[in-house]
């Protein structure tokens, strides 16, 4: 296509008419691989004479094309560029970059952000020289362009990675140093200047984030830098061309020059003027950094920050900085000593009123109250905020000079209040004493432990926090709730006043200003963490619920859901009468956050993060009610939408969350409905696609459908989930790939098949055993290894007969049979098992050994019968020993906790022990033990590294797991087995004790011993079982 006709169909996709947009989005798309597609429509970008519009829908077009197809992923796209069109590309990208307007420049140093990644320096090595001759020439600025994309490629690669940084600093630091010094010197300089100082400064950030190239440990060379930046330090912002409107002033150029000089100098002090380093070469540098420059940065900050003191203008982010390097100086002795003589005014009279309420803060309450709350939360606005810095800058005060310095701030705060308490209503100090208010609650932990003050907090509290939920200003109402919350975990001498700061934050959920009912949601949360007696909280459970509903639909914030979630984990069971109201609730506030975050497309969107809240909710409501089944049945239909959507491309972001929801929905409800397994096709689907790391996630319900809902699973023929499920774990075990860790859960899912459908599955045992021996000859990891040979371990519980059979008929039984023997025996050094060193693994193997042996004397070759006799023995006696360990250890655990309830009882301390004494004392174990083995099951799945180390641990994550298995004694089955064959087969039996050894002797007669102990047990458990029952 030449290029008139490109440019009308450019300009036709401006069309207000939807049809001719779309007619030429479509010829664009048919023509976008053609030779010279590309170099056209950057010939169209970088043309004056085209129209502005039609040159701006050109440069979207070529930035989208060559972000997917430079360098795409896969090899089979990689000829839709001819080599020919780069080159040119390459070539006439970088004249014309600097020459199109700021608009179009935008997208062209995109496209050079991606050529560049991809391409330097193998496929453009003369990148560089170019960058070196037009420093030297006319085009500084297109050079300082293109070094700044450059440099940014590498400033986060270490090691080997960042090998082309040394050749880029070499070639041009000198340059940029020459530059630099022209520029700093140039008279009455334009805001061009500033611009070229910034990008300057850039690439040295880039350059030195990581570490500091070698050329800058030449003491002269950095001497000639740190001036250039001292000098841009100290040197005051010209008046004249500052904007008026505060958001343009903080981006003027000669204000980010003064942001990223003071960002360098703060990169070099934090990470690499520090006397600890451990590299030599760096200690060198850290204390020739430390005796030349850190006092003088720090003396040039202060000055910077007076300027504030004075009424004068820094934007935020410079406040932010400056504060941090001078947190940073606190612990360090020399600079302490330089601080010292300035700090009463640096703390009273610039720190303490950045923490105080300012007339922004007042703007953005009355006019968007919405976000002010959003900006509170926001923990990337505390990266950017003066108050934040001012809070870590006072904390790391009192924490690292505490002596001097605690007594002198709390005295200077109680003057706040004393004159806040004196002055008549109109001329209260109020923003004074919300900052006091602010420091206050900063300093919560030191105050918490340190004397006198710790024994003045309740008078503190009810004396100056507690009245100001009923003060006429808002901020203060907020301001006190937040600071209730964060010593709501204090020793009340009064409860009167814990249960009067408890009422006065719940009020405050129905303040007319909306800061105020979300800071009282918060304070709410510690007080429910820190209640020792429910019934404070009891009675108005039903109004607080409502309260934070209304709240949940005016606010999308996470941290509302997690008050939600402590008064859930809190309450328990009782919160049954309201689960369905909160997961309708919760259910309404989750399509609202992520309709919000579709809207906003961003990654850290609020609504996306309260989205996830909203979920996790939701699975800790599940939880609190698991003993009541039938309100599984009631929020199905609620939650059932948001499953479906939310397991396919939709909820990549939710995923996790959803997976938790499904599995918690399909092991507690009464029976697995038609609608629930209408979630298994997606769920294989998105596995197939694009969730294989989702995989131990989805290992969880998919067990629960087969375990609870077999019948269906073995009758359902549309949709086939016997075939779905092979389709999908044979494709995995096959691809070669695959890393171990990543199909680890693909056996235990077979596992499940073969335990759960005894009997039914026959025409399966074949192909199951034919991928598990398949990919046990290519696995390297040992408990990949484990978890295959307990497939075949399965199928000949399942059934020995028919599984012997297929083994020999694909030739591998002896030696499946050899690695299995050779791995049992396998010891580490400390003489513990390599291998099946799970009680479950344990147990697994020993049923499948024993099921051998009631195999008719004919399918088994040679000494095979006497070889798995012994090793049955061995295994059975090593998990007697594994279990009966781990019992002890129960024991002790349990002392343990019977030891921290005692405690709490005596000494009257609130806390997560108390907790968990309570969450004990709930009642039924078997139904506590049902929901732990859930919530571990998750856990057992997850891929096993650790399994690898030399760590001497027994793993025992998989025991929680429940199957059909838990009700077979290992002892009893062995013992069984045996009888049965003596009795079929007495000869067999003779023939084996005779040439049994002494040892294996003794051992099958503790065997048998422990397994008739085992019966009596067994028979005893299940009486009290009945007993209880009846009972009840």
């Amino acid at each position: 296509m030449d290029l008139p006709s490109l440019a009308v169909i450019l300009q036709a996709a401006l069309s207000p008419n939807p049809d001719e947009r779309k007619a030429a989005e479509q010829s664009l798309d048919q023509f976008q691989y053609a030779p010279q597609h590309l170099v056209r429509l950057l010939q169209i970008i970088v043309d004056n004479n085209y129209d502005m519009g039609v040159r701006q829908v050109a440069s979207i077009h070529f930035k989208n094309f060559i972000a997917k197809n430079w360098s795409p992923h896969d090899s089979e796209s990689q000829q839709k560029i001819l080599q020919s069109d780069k080159d040119v590309v390459r070539d006439h990208i970088l004249v014309f970059v600097t020459q199109v307007p700021p608009l179009l420049r935008v997208q062209l140093g995109e496209c050079l952000k991606t050529i560049i990644h991809a391409d330097y320096p193998e496929q453009w090595p003369h990148l560089l020289d170019w960058v070196k001759h037009n420093l030297q020439d006319q085009q500084v600025y297109g050079a300082l362009f293109v070094l700044r994309i450059l440099s940014r490629k590498y400033e986060f690669k270490s090691d080997e990675e960042r090998t082309p940084v040394y050749r880029i600093v070499e070639e041009t630091f000198p340059h940029l140093l020459n530059i630099f010094n022209r520029l700093v010197q140039i008279a009455n300089p334009s805001l061009e200047v500033a611009e070229l100082i910034k990008l300057i400064c850039k690439i040295f950030w880039s350059s030195i984030y990581l570490e500091i190239p070698k050329q800058l440990f030449d003491h002269n060379i950095f001497n000639a830098w740190m001036v250039l930046f001292l000098n841009e330090l100290e040197r005051p912002v010209p008046l004249e061309g500052q904007p008026v409107d505060p958001e343009l002033k903080k981006s003027w150029g000669w204000w980010k020059v003064k942001k990223w000089t003071v960002h360098i100098l703060n990169r070099l002090y934090t990470r690499f003027g520090d006397l600890k380093l451990q590299n030599p070469e760096n200690r060198v540098f850290a204390q020739m950094f430390q005796k030349h420059y850190a006092g003088k940065i720090l003396e040039c900050h202060l000055n910077l920050l007076n300027v504030i003191r004075v009424g004068g203008y820094l934007p935020d982010r410079v406040i932010n900085l400056i504060l941090q390097y001078l947190s940073n100086s606190i612990s360090k002795n020399s600079m302490y000593s330089l601080l010292q003589p300035r700090l009463d005014v640096l703390l009273f009279e610039i720190v303490f009123p950045l923490m105080c309420f300012n007339d922004n803060d007042q703007k953005l309450w009355n006019e968007d109250a919405h976000e002010y709350v959003r900006k509170g939360y926001d923990i990337i606005e505390d990266l950017y905020s003066p108050r934040t810095a001012s809070m870590d800058f006072v904390s790391e005060l009192v924490r690292k000079r505490g002596k001097e310095n605690l007594h002198k701030f709390i005295q200077f705060i109680v003057e706040i209040f004393k004159r806040y308490d004196e002055a008549p209503g109109e001329y209260k100090p109020y923003r004074q004493k919300d900052g006091a208010l602010l420091a206050i609650g900063a300093l919560c932990d030191k105050l918490k432990q340190t004397e006198p003050y710790k024994s003045e907090l309740e008078r503190m509290l009810v004396q100056h926090v507690f009245p100001e939920f009923s003060s006429p200003v808002g901020h203060l109402r907020a301001k006190a709730a937040w600071v209730a919350g964060q010593y709501a975990h204090v020793n009340f001498s009064d409860q009167n006043n814990c249960r009067k700061a408890l009422q006065c934050v719940v009020s405050g959920m129905r303040d007319p200003e909306l800061p105020v009912r979300v800071d009282s949601v918060f304070a709410l949360r510690s007080f429910v963490e820190a209640c020792k007696d429910l019934n404070e909280i009891r009675p108005i459970l039903p109004q607080l619920l409502d309260e934070f509903f209304k709240l949940m639909n005016e606010v999308e914030n996470e941290d509302l859901v997690f008050t939600l979630e402590t008064i859930v984990d809190k309450f328990g069971e009782e919160m049954a009468p309201y689960a369905l109201g909160l997961c309708q609730n919760l259910a309404a506030a989750f399509w609202r956050c992520m309709r919000t975050a579709e809207a906003d497309d961003e990654a850290d969107d609020p609504g996306a993060l309260a989205a996830v809240g909203c979920l996790r909710a939701i699975s800790t409501i599940l939880e609190s009610v698991s003993r009541l089944p039938h309100l599984f049945v009631q929020v199905e239909p609620t939650l059932l939408p948001i499953m479906r959507r939310m397991l396919t491309t939709d909820g990549q972001e939710v995923f996790e969350e959803v997976l938790e929801i499904v599995s918690y929905m399909t092991f507690f409800s009464p029976t697995i409905s038609l609608d629930m397994w209408s979630l298994w096709p997606l769920m294989m689907e998105a596995l197939g696609d694009w969730a294989i790391d989702f995989f131990p996630n989805i290992l969880v319900p998919l067990d629960n459908y087969i375990s609870r809902g077999t019948a269906h699973f073995l009758s359902c023929k549309d949709p086939d989930y016997q075939q779905s499920l092979w389709n999908m774990i044979s494709s995995i075990m096959a691809d070669k790939n695959m890393e171990d860790s990543d199909i680890e859960p693909a056996p235990k899912l077979i596992e499940v098949v073969f335990q759960n459908c005894s009997g039914q599955v026959d025409h399966w045992v074949e192909p199951y055993l034919r991928i598990t021996v398949e990919r046990l000859r290519r696995t390297e990891k040992s408990y990949l290894k484990c978890l295959l040979i307990q497939v075949i371990a399965d199928a000949l519980y399942y059934n020995a007969a028919l599984t012997l059979s297929i083994l020999q008929k694909l030739g591998v039984a002896s030696e499946i049979f050899n690695l299995w023997f050779h791995m049992l025996q396998q010891v580490k050094k400390s003489g513990v098992r390599a291998n099946f060193k799970r009680e479950h693994d344990k147990k697994v193997c020993c049923l499948g050994l024993t099921s051998v042996l009631a195999v008719p004397a004919d399918q088994l070759l040679g000494d095979a019968f006497g070889r798995v006799f012994r090793a049955t023995l061995d295994l059975l006696v090593a998990y007697k020993d594994q279990v009966a360990e781990a019992a002890k250890e129960e024991e002790a655990e349990d002392d343990d906790m019977d030891g921290f309830q005692t405690d709490d009882e005596e000494d009257g301390n609130g806390g997560s022990d108390k907790d968990m004494g309570d969450d004990a004392e709930d009642g039924d174990e078997v139904d506590t033990e049902k929901l732990r083995k859930l919530a571990e099951q998750a856990r057992a799945f997850r891929p096993s590294d650790e399994y690898d180390d030399d760590s001497d641990d027994d793993y025992s994550d998989d025991e929680e797991l429940q199957s059909p298995i838990d009700e077979v004694d290992p002892f009893i089955f062995f013992v069984d087995t045996i009888k049965a064959m003596q009795a079929s087969d007495p000869m067999r039996f003779q023939n084996l004790t005779q040439t049994l050894e002494l040892q294996y002797q003794a051992l099958a007669n503790g065997v048998a011993q422990h397994a008739e102990h085992r019966r009596v047990e067994i028979e005893k458990e299940k009486l009290e079982k009945a007993q209880a029952a009846t009972a009840s």
